[in-house]
């Protein structure tokens, strides 16, 4: 079921008003009433880039809070990716990010991960290690199903790459609806 644009628009705002307060050093704006969409208990993940220039992405498949306050907690999270602490967003910058939020299904086990449908369905690998890749990235890199699985376990869960096929090492699949403004692009 699509999300109503008015609760995606509510969503976008809420993560912009994050993670400027969060660049700023002030305190995470309120989280808003459970109701529709954002009263739903839903995995997300918050994407942040600056002229196409990724800055963070974090997310979360199990939440324990409505969507809401999960995208306050992703986007606070992406406003300080690990990946970029010698290079912070700066209270300058967050105006010129686009947001980008992509909304998660509940994660399904499969026991047929090669079957998966490449731009479909996002996958999270449970081993030694995790490691996941949201839907758009199969696509996006022109990988076919086994190329999907073979990367998420080699450069995102530092596993060998044929370790999805390994006893012992689970793979979920996931749907995604993803959504997102651009930030001043000047």
């Amino acid at each position: 079921m699509a999300i109503p644009q008015d609760e995606r628009n509510a969503l976008l705002d809420l993560a912009r008003r994050t993670v400027a307060a969060v660049a700023a050093r002030h305190p995470h704006p309120a989280p808003p009433e459970p109701n529709g969409v954002l009263g739903e208990t839903r995995g997300c993940f918050v994407t942040l880039k600056n002229r196409g220039r990724l800055r963070g992405c974090i997310g979360v498949f199990v939440p324990h809070e409505p969507l809401g306050h999960t995208v306050i907690e992703m986007a606070a999270a992406a406003a300080c990716d690990p990946r970029f602490v010698r290079d912070p967003i700066t209270p300058s910058e967050a105006p010129h990010l686009s947001v980008e939020i992509s909304v998660l299904s509940p994660l399904v086990e499969t026991h047929e991960p090669e079957k998966l449908e490449v731009g479909t369905h996002g996958i999270y690998i449970v081993g030694r290690s995790s490691g996941c890749f949201l839907p758009e990235v199969a696509t996006e890199m022109n990988w076919t199903a086994e190329e999907f699985l073979d990367n998420c376990c080699s450069h995102k869960a530092g596993m060998g790459s044929r370790a999805w096929q390994q006893p012992g090492t689970k793979v979920y699949l996931f749907t995604s609806e993803k959504f997102g403004e651009e930030g001043n692009a000047d």
